[in-house]
């Protein structure tokens, strides 16, 4: 006999089993923070240990405030989990408090993410910090 069940059945019950909370699918099923930002303020990029590649699109209103955050990914379901986790904790702040913006927080909003994906939310947040250092005093080369 086969079951038919949709993807998203499929890729819930899959991460579910290796290890992803909640609210880590359905931040990667959503992914509702790709893509690009047209007339972006600052676009950054990092490359990850794995092969992982992030750009960030940054948005600001006109009182400093992060308006909208885009993130293009190249990775798995770890790295774009923790991307969409951390837009969601630095929209609406200024760039002082989205710098204080942690792995831990990420981890948090995450409720679990396997051990060996954990580096998916190191790279999320850097990427995020790059490209609101590179915002604030220019890109360093």
């Amino acid at each position: 006999m086969i079951t038919e069940i949709t993807s998203t059945d499929a890729e819930r019950k899959m991460l579910t089993h290796a290890g992803y909370g909640e609210p880590a699918i359905n931040y990667y099923l959503e992914k509702k923070y790709m893509g690009q930002i047209e007339n972006a303020d600052q676009v950054s990029e990092k490359i990850g240990s794995c092969g992982d590649i992030m750009r960030v699109y940054l948005k600001m209103d006109e009182n400093e405030i992060i308006d909208d955050v885009r993130y293009e990914i190249t990775g798995c379901a770890g790295a774009i989990a923790a991307a969409m986790a951390a837009v969601d904790l630095v929209k609406g702040k200024n760039l002082e408090d989205a710098l204080k913006v942690n792995d831990g927080d990420v981890y948090k909003m995450l409720e679990n993410i396997p051990e060996k994906k954990h580096h998916c939310i190191q790279l999320a947040v850097k990427t995020m910090h790059l490209g609101i250092k590179e915002l604030k005093f220019g890109k360093t080369n």
